[in-house]
């Protein structure tokens, strides 16, 4: 029995070194972990059940058959986040590069079959060269089948893919069917085709890091939710995040305790709206005030300044929040904006994460360049997100609310729960010197009448009261007691049910 227990030691002592150790060595020359010690960072210690250790590829074409490496090239099982179940996969580049089998895809495949049946989330170490050549088109199912259950599992599970090296061709797909993509600056990078297809096909010549790296995919196209450091920070990034989720649908975020009153008066948010109409403030310190402990995991902070998307807790409880920043285009709603606040909202409408809007939108962003980038079809994405969703909704207006932006952004009328308004808010068609213009057209060549008509106008309209008289504005509440009121908004709708008419899915304008 001894020999036997001290052969399937050795066993496992190879399977653990992958790729070997200088194949080991070369991924540390990098500033890379190796697929193990990635999950040893990720996860609780001693938590981490591995399966399929020693599943080897059984691809037999361009001499592989001699190359036969346990594990082949993906580390998976489950393991633990401060606690709660998680299922995982860790690409081992030690091993043909990280490149993607039919086994290998087995392997993931696998624990997604489980993550799903259980109810638990997964997480994906991404770092591979893409398909494994050698393999063809079953590497090329073994990818499809990937993506299938990604679809199977969204909405249901939280899908969260970690980029910590090379993503390319089909291997960009799954993450991008994921909930949440995080990348690791200067060693990872996500793109198509790669730079030498791109020089053949368009004559561009591109770098790696400019075609795909962090930098391009957290400010530029929006595929990454954010980018850090190296892979520890990365991974621990992960585990911050995690802790905001529920594991699946139907459940809700874990409550934590937190050392910050409900009822915490923030005097200063009395003064953080300038006098100008014109002048611009951080709508970031207002969320940080309002949440707990000033806690604000943004994200996409990188992409589409003009709209702020991330997590808070209020008394414990996950909230999502989506923010109007007026520093950037004053906070009008591009297509951008849209497009990033409307996936966030749709993850938490799915998760039951209540969400937390707050508003100061002079409204959409004018010129051709957003027409003709479809802002109509795109601004509407937003719309129907937030009309669609089922979970409780609360607004607060800070200063502008103007136009059809106003119906947008979480409105009574498309459903919003709670809806309240700071004195400083403005709820209007447009401002007042362009309504003015438009309504005593006439009197443009007598400066002093138009003033005088601008004042009427802001007097009648500048303010929260009208849509207040109409019940479109539940209470136009002191900026001070803004975390009190939110706070005590959400507890009333907790055990908030909502349902739609009979169908079996809308048609959101993709």
């Amino acid at each position: 029995m001894q020999e036997i227990i001290r052969a399937l030691e050795a066993r496992r002592t190879e399977a653990r070194l992958g790729g070997g150790e200088r194949r080991i060595s070369a991924q540390h020359g990098k500033g890379k972990l190796t697929a193990r010690e990635r999950l040893d960072v990720l996860l609780d210690p001693g938590s981490f059940e591995e399966y399929d250790m020693f599943v080897t590829h059984r691809a037999t074409d361009f001499g592989v058959d001699e190359m036969l490496i346990p594990g082949d090239g993906v580390v998976t099982g489950w393991g633990r986040i401060n606690g709660r179940i998680v299922y995982v996969f860790s690409q081992d580049f030690t091993v043909f590069g990280g490149s993607l089998s039919e086994t290998h895809a087995q392997k993931i495949c696998k624990i997604m079959d489980l993550a799903l049946q259980n109810g638990a989330p997964v997480i994906g170490l991404n770092d591979s060269g893409g398909a494994r050549i050698q393999e063809g088109v079953a590497s090329l199912g073994g990818y499809a089948e990937v993506f299938w259950r990604n679809v199977q599992a969204s909405g249901a599970i939280p899908q969260i893919s970690v980029i910590m090296g090379p993503c390319a061709g089909g291997a960009v797909y799954s993450p991008a069917m994921t909930d949440f993509i995080y990348m690791v600056r200067d060693t990872s990078y996500m793109f198509v085709t790669g730079p030498d297809v791109v020089k053949t096909v368009t004559n561009e010549t591109v770098t790696h890091e400019e075609l795909g790296g962090a930098s391009t995919h957290t400010k530029v196209s929006s595929v990454a939710d954010a980018a850090f450091e190296n892979d520890i920070e990365t991974l621990l990034e992960v585990r911050r995040l995690f802790d905001f989720l529920p594991l699946k649908a139907g459940e809700r975020p874990p409550s934590i305790a937190v050392n910050d009153s409900p009822d915490r008066r923030e005097d200063s948010l009395d003064t953080i709206i300038p006098d100008s109409p014109n002048k611009p403030y951080d709508m970031r310190e207002i969320i940080e005030k309002v949440a707990d402990e000033g806690d604000f995991l943004e994200l996409q902070a990188a992409h589409a300044g003009n709209i702020l998307i991330g997590f808070v807790r209020l008394n414990g409880h996950t909230t999502g929040v989506v923010a109007n920043q007026p520093l950037v285009l004053a906070g009008c709603l591009d297509i951008a904006a849209a497009k990033k606040a409307a996936r966030f909202i749709r993850f938490c409408d799915a998760f039951e994460i209540p969400i937390l809007t707050f508003v100061d939108v002079p409204g959409f962003l004018p010129g051709t360049a957003q027409e003709y980038g479809g802002i109509i079809k795109h601004g509407a994405k937003l719309l129907f997100a937030y009309a669609e969703t089922t979970v409780p909704l609360v607004t607060v207006i800070t200063r502008k609310a103007y136009g059809g932006a106003y119906d947008v952004m979480a409105s009574k009328h498309i459903r919003a729960d709670v809806n309240y308004a700071w004195p400083s808010a403005e709820i209007a068609v447009m401002g007042a010197k362009g309504a003015t213009e438009i309504l005593y057209r006439s009197e443009l060549t007598d400066k002093e009448k138009i003033a005088r008509r601008t004042a009427e106008y802001e007097a009648r309209f500048a303010n929260p009261f009208v849509a207040a008289e109409r019940g479109f504005i539940d209470d136009v509440i002191m900026p001070h007691g803004t975390r009190r009121r939110v706070v005590r908004a959400f507890e009333t709708l907790r055990g908030k049910r909502a349902q739609g008419p009979v169908k079996k899915h809308g048609n959101i304008p993709l």
